[in-house]
């Protein structure tokens, strides 16, 4: 039932901004380290959502980069 993911040493995975992968502030890149998926992916589903919901996942992107900061 307990469906927290857990890292190999066994504590709980947190979020983190990844700067490696990172185009701007590392958003996209810490969201698919997360879910381990490609960024690339992350990436396009901000530019289509911000294009598509008219800049709203501009706001979605500034604030998950201050909340993880």
């Amino acid at each position: 039932m307990n469906k927290i993911r857990k890292t190999s040493n066994g504590t709980p995975a947190r979020f983190r901004l990844d700067s490696a992968n990172g185009k701007i502030a590392g958003v996209c890149g810490g969201i698919a380290n997360y879910f381990k998926i490609d960024p690339l992916i992350v990436r396009l589903i901000f530019a289509i959502g911000a294009i598509v919901g008219f800049g709203s996942f501009i706001l979605f992107y500034l604030v998950i980069w201050l909340l993880a900061n």
